[in-house]
């Protein structure tokens, strides 16, 4: 044997002896008092073991409703003092309270074997009946326990870093078949590892009915350990048709409400099987992107004559612009030979297009809403024969949903009114007044 298991043990050991010990001087000092009784003449015999039960049960029921209240005061008149969350928690959460519900328990274990020797079925059944209360205490002190770490944990300043939901329910299964076992045991007489023995024949029975709660905990410790999910998360889902904040990640779903106030659950299993987008990259940024393009008809497209240079140039934004690239023009120019420049094709030259994504980009660059600190490109995409797309990409500073969205149609609202200065058509489908007034203008 080892020295660890030897140090193990030897502890281990010494509270086995000791609560053997109280329980003995326990069960003798009750005994002595049933003996007592018995050989009191004014007692009936047949009343003996009556009074015994009835008296063991009315200081049973002292200890549960003067001193146990007395007790429950005491802590949290002691924990309202401290400077501490973590005792108010305890407190808040029931610890002490379902703590406390052991002393009648204790009380009644201990004190059976003594009063009721000469009834050994009695003590049978009211040792039994204590041993399950006592277990039934433990576990919903585990419970009441983990609650109350949880919240520990929640007002930590890391605690929306890992979610714990998944571990806590976990632990509180285990704890729930720990306790069904021992009461089993207890109910059966026979000991828990020959119970726990047994559970391998039902191995694959268990594995069936728990599928999805062991999915569940896998999937649950991958969104911890990775940070891919947390409470107050804002999920896109569009596979189970969720969008919206992550109120709880349970061992078996997660709870979402929806930006419509419908709430959709989701296997939590899913989110590892299934992709989905979190928005928390966007809320922890300083930004919210602004991705959105609109449609130029080519028809309007032409180079800029004198006339609408100087128009353009008492633009805001525009002439330190324009004035730069005729001078880079120019010089470009001026290595061609005058009879060609007489030909608009050859050389370079402004068009009403390029000014028109110089002066976004100039507006975008001097808007206060606009993160100036992270992207901002103003970019001609591919045509598809629907006109020119002219895409804005850049982020707004404001990520509340209403003022983002308030920004960006301003800013379109704003495009969309100063392209005619720039001689360009904004492009659209016909629409049937387009019909209409096609018809009225050409009667047959």
């Amino acid at each position: 044997m080892s020295a660890t298991s030897v140090a193990l043990k030897l502890p281990t050991q010494t509270l086995a002896n000791q609560a053997a010990a109280i329980d003995s001087k326990v069960s003798n000092v009750a005994q002595d008092f049933s003996e007592w009784l018995g050989r009191q003449s004014w007692v009936p015999e047949s009343l003996a073991t009556l009074l015994l039960f009835v008296g063991m049960l009315a200081l049973a029921a002292i200890i549960y409703f003067v001193f146990r209240p007395l007790i429950l005061r005491g802590v949290a008149h002691y924990a309202g003092k401290t400077n501490t969350i973590w005792d108010n928690e305890l407190v808040g959460h029931g610890v002490f309270r379902w703590l406390t519900h052991l002393l009648p328990g204790i009380f009644i274990f201990l004190l059976v074997p003594g009063l009721f020797k000469s009834e050994p079925s009695l003590a049978s059944i009211l040792r039994g009946a204590s041993s399950l209360y006592i277990i039934i205490s433990c576990y919903l002190i585990f419970d009441s326990v983990v609650n109350a770490l949880q919240a520990i944990y929640r007002k930590a300043p890391s605690g929306g870093k890992i979610n714990l939901t998944t571990f806590a329910q976990v632990a509180k299964l285990l704890a729930a078949l720990i306790a069904i076992i021992f009461s089993l045991a207890v109910i059966l007489g026979k000991s828990p590892l020959v119970l726990l023995g047994g559970l391998g024949v039902f191995a694959s029975v268990l594995m069936l009915v728990f599928k999805d709660v062991i999915l569940g905990f896998i999937a649950g410790i991958q969104l911890a350990s990775n940070r891919m999910l947390s409470q107050g998360d804002w999920l896109e889902m569009t596979s189970h048709q969720a969008d919206g904040t992550v109120e709880l990640i349970g061992l078996t779903t997660v709870k979402v409400r929806n930006w419509d106030e419908t709430i959709t659950t989701i296997p939590t299993y899913a989110l590892i099987s299934c992709s989905f987008k979190n928005w928390r990259g966007m809320s922890e940024s300083t930004g919210r992107r602004i991705k959105r393009s609109f449609l130029i008809d080519t028809g309007s497209i032409k180079f800029c004559d004198d006339k609408m240079l100087g128009k353009l140039r008492e633009i805001e934004h525009l002439a330190e612009y324009i004035d730069s690239k005729e001078e880079a023009i120019e010089k470009s120019n001026s290595k061609l030979g005058e009879a060609r420049l007489n030909n608009r094709v050859n050389g370079r030259r402004l068009t009403n297009l390029g000014t028109f994504r110089a002066y976004i980009e100039c507006y975008l660059k001097s808007h206060p809403n606009i993160n100036q600190e992270m992207t901002l490109i103003v970019r001609q995409l591919a045509t598809e024969g629907r006109g020119i797309p002219i895409e804005i990409y850049c982020f707004s500073s404001v990520k509340e949903w209403a003022g983002y969205e308030t920004i960006q149609a301003d800013i379109f609202d704003h495009l969309f009114a100063v392209a005619p200065e720039f001689e360009l058509n904004i492009f659209q489908e016909p629409t049937g007044y387009d019909f209409q007034s096609l018809t009225l203008s050409n009667p047959t």
